[in-house]
């Protein structure tokens, strides 16, 4: 077992473009400007957290031959007034220390104020040619119109479940600690599509766990997520239309630390994963495997040959339409309760 010294996200941060996950649309763009010599002198990132613009803006940064001393990181979120901006302007005509280009980094530009909106705007309208700057938001609508037609805007795509279920085995067996991929997969969907957060909760599960196997109640433990006979018991009271059974597996959970809205991601995959398998075995049944346990799988596959038994695409639909209300009642496992009561008294 490896000592965890500081962040694995940072760690293992990419510091090239053949590096970068996920997003080869954006690498070839930004080499192809490297080769043309073609820089441009405003670039736009936008996607949700997580997902590599600080780390992209980092690497063309050090591409187009900026210096760790002309390079500037500004975080919009605490440096989002007028006088922040001017003293900006002020920076930003003085030319670099040591490289061609002088490279601004200003994440969360969404929340700049609307007089510093106006002030970078000029700034981008007439920049030196040594500058470069780097916009980073993850929400493109609250940025003005007049910056976005000023720059190259790039959309980063945010990492799939499977993707993220990829690189967190990969970092744990690179850490020297073993993992199954069902446990993987818990991690990558509690990371909600983030790079970061999936690395984070890993390193979360590592530091927390007393060996070098990282068990599916650890991981539960530490992201909130049930242990799997929960989730197999509800499945199996929602299929049984058993109304008694599925309350006091509800209660358990309202009583418990399980985080709610990911208790119901993880349950809705179940079904889904059911009502897939009975209609399309030959294409799903492999990937089955490689995201759930044997245990999982055998359940499922029972489920999926019983045709007679409640789960069918009228109760997925119903789940779906319940998950709207999850997180957001006082009674934590009210809409679970209502669709249980609601399926097995039809």
């Amino acid at each position: 077992m490896t000592e965890i010294s500081h962040a694995l996200y940072r760690k293992y941060r990419p510091t090239q473009f053949d590096e970068v996950r996920n997003q080869e649309h954006i690498v070839r763009v930004l080499i192809g400007a490297l080769e043309k010599n073609t820089i441009p002198h405003a670039l736009l990132f936008t996607g949700s957290r997580g997902t590599g613009k600080t780390t992209v803006a980092r690497i063309f940064a050090h591409a187009i031959g900026a210096h760790d001393i002309d390079i500037y990181e500004i975080d919009a979120a605490s440096n989002r007034g007028i006088d922040d901006i001017r003293e900006l302007k002020e920076s930003v005509y003085t030319a670099p220390y040591e490289s061609p280009y002088k490279v601004y980094i200003i994440d969360e530009v969404h929340m700049l104020t609307k007089e510093a909106f106006n002030a970078l705007l000029k700034m981008l309208e007439e920049p030196p040619q040594y500058v470069v700057f780097i916009l980073a938001t993850t929400e493109k609508d609250k940025v003005i119109d007049t910056i976005i037609s000023r720059c190259q805007v790039f959309a980063f795509h945010a990492p799939t479940r499977e993707q993220l279920r990829t690189i967190v085995l990969d970092i744990a067996k690179k850490e020297q600690y073993t993992m199954d991929t069902s446990v993987a997969d818990v991690i990558a969907l509690s990371a909600d599509g983030s790079y970061r957060d999936a690395l984070g909760i890993t390193q979360k599960v590592m530091m927390a766990s007393g060996d070098t196997i990282l068990s599916a109640d650890e991981v539960a433990e530490i992201v909130g997520a049930p242990k799997r006979v929960l989730l197999h018991d509800l499945l199996n009271a929602f299929a049984e239309k058993n109304v008694a059974q599925g309350l006091t597996i509800l209660e358990q959970i309202a009583e418990s630390t399980v985080d709610i809205k990911l208790f119901y991601k993880l349950f809705l995959e179940y079904v889904r994963s059911v009502l897939l398998l009975r209609h399309n075995p030959q294409h799903i049944l492999t990937k089955l495997s490689e995201t759930y346990s044997p245990d999982d799988v055998s359940l499922i596959e029972k489920l999926a040959k019983d045709t007679k038994a409640g789960i069918h695409s009228g109760f997925l639909s119903a789940l779906l339409i319940q998950g709207e209300y999850i997180g957001k009642n006082y009674v934590r496992t009210l809409p679970l309760e209502l669709l249980l009561i609601e399926h097995c008294n039809k």
